[in-house]
């Protein structure tokens, strides 16, 4: 980075980033373009975002604790299964080529978008949970895959863990979402690792990234998780259109 609004660009892309991902989900697809556009390879980019990913759910995670709002130890299982997924979705993203990166991160962006348009709604009503049994086994499963992906890119995963945590355990959004904070917290350990073993890490431009998402991850966990919704998906949408279109079209 040489000029100093970099660094404006970045505190702001994180605090943006941190908020949207702690009160829903997707943030990264904001983040990882951006860190592209500043210099960053494609593979340093997706190692650099796991710093302020790491930064971003251990302070969501505290501040929904701090409301009284924890799923324990439900969550760390399902973090323990998603962590060893992500040790191979990791090194996926490790060995893939720039180009062949941006293409899938272009798809993905458009598939996250169709996702925040036409998702079901949720009711915010209080379900009787399901979550021992065959349903945490259930999660185990599908956490492990979740964590494939989530090493791998972990862009928009946050809507889906959401969705799922939904309609197999019955959670609540507010619920969900602390779940979502404490399992990504606890895979991106190993998805960080394996980017930093591969020296596909960027500490300044990451730890400068970490401000601003751990600030708006901080703010989020405690406020309402209604709060400025409909903008946050009308920004999305518009900005994920954009860069997916230049991550396809312009190399």
């Amino acid at each position: 980075m040489e000029e100093w609004y970099h660094y404006v660009l970045l505190i702001a892309t994180g605090f943006s980033v941190g908020f949207i991902n702690t009160v829903a989900g997707g943030g990264s697809l904001l983040s990882l373009p951006v860190l592209i556009f500043l210099g960053l390879p494609s593979s340093v980019a997706n190692g650099t975002n796991r710093v302020a990913i790491v930064i971003q759910t251990a302070i969501g995670t505290a501040g929904f604790k701090s409301k009284g709002v924890s799923t324990a130890p439900f969550n760390i299982y399902l973090g323990i299964s998603a962590l060893l997924g992500a040790i191979i979705g990791a090194q996926i993203a490790v060995d893939i080529k720039g180009e062949t990166f941006n293409r899938i991160l272009a798809i993905i962006m458009i598939i996250v978008v169709l996702i925040i348009i036409f998702k079901p709604k949720m009711k915010l009503v209080e379900m009787q949970e399901r979550l021992t049994g065959k349903y945490l086994w259930i999660d185990i499963i599908a956490f492990f895959f979740f964590g494939i992906y989530g090493g791998f890119i972990n862009a928009g995963l946050g809507f889906i863990i959401i969705l799922f945590l939904h309609y197999v355990n019955r959670m609540t959004l507010v619920r969900s979402n602390a779940t979502k904070v404490a399992v990504v917290f606890i895979y991106t350990l190993s998805a960080l690792a394996v980017f930093i073993l591969n020296d596909k890490v960027n500490w300044t431009v990451g730890l400068i990234l970490a401000i601003g998402n751990g600030t708006g991850a901080w703010l989020a966990s405690r406020i309402s998780v209604n709060k400025g919704d409909g903008f946050i998906k009308t920004f999305i949408v518009v900005m994920v259109v954009a860069l997916s279109i230049k991550l396809w079209f312009f190399k």
